[in-house]
């Protein structure tokens, strides 16, 4: 009987050692088959940046030109409320 489980043992290991064989190797092709579409993800993430860095570009153009319509609109607005409660107005009270 000790015979029979010495070779059981020995058989044991190498079986052992096909399926770490075989799970590295699956794994390595898993791995492998993953870099596309890390790459294509990748790629995306750098149009993104690209794309936002052309919005900000704009914004940070654009903005001293809203800031300055905007005081415009605000001087105007003030105009128009001066002369609608002015003292001889009616509605002043």
């Amino acid at each position: 009987m000790i015979g029979g489980a010495m070779f059981d043992a020995v058989f044991a290991v190498p079986k052992q050692l096909t399926a770490v064989a075989r799970r590295v190797l699956v794994s390595t092709f898993e791995a492998v088959e993953a870099v596309p579409k890390i790459a294509a993800a990748l790629d995306d993430v750098r149009a993104t940046l690209k794309h936002s860095e052309r919005l900000a570009t704009f914004a940070a153009g654009e903005l001293p030109e809203i800031v300055y319509q905007l005081e415009e609109i605000k001087a105007r607005l003030e105009k128009l409320e001066t002369r609608t409660v002015s003292p001889g107005s009616p509605r002043s009270g």
